[in-house]
């Protein structure tokens, strides 16, 4: 009986892993994609790399995060 319910905990374990994993991915690409675009852009208008790179990191961790919270929701 014990190994039995040391398997299905392990089990729920690994599903859970996979499915985090799978949100994980799907935030960061829309990290990545957003960050891009908001370099280009800002660098566009003429401001520095360091203020173009804090204020994409803000934004765009901004809808990271979001995209998370939206997956977890869903699950």
């Amino acid at each position: 009986m014990a190994k039995k319910l040391v398997a299905v905990f392990l089990m729920c374990i690994v599903v859970l892993a996979a499915v985090h994993v799978n949100a994980q991915n799907s935030a960061e690409e829309e990290y990545k994609s957003c960050f891009t675009d908001c370099q280009k852009g800002c660098e566009g208008e003429g401001h520095g790399y360091t203020f173009c790179e804090m204020k994409c990191d803000s934004d765009c961790g901004t809808q990271e995060l979001k995209a998370k919270l939206e997956e977890l929701v869903k699950s």
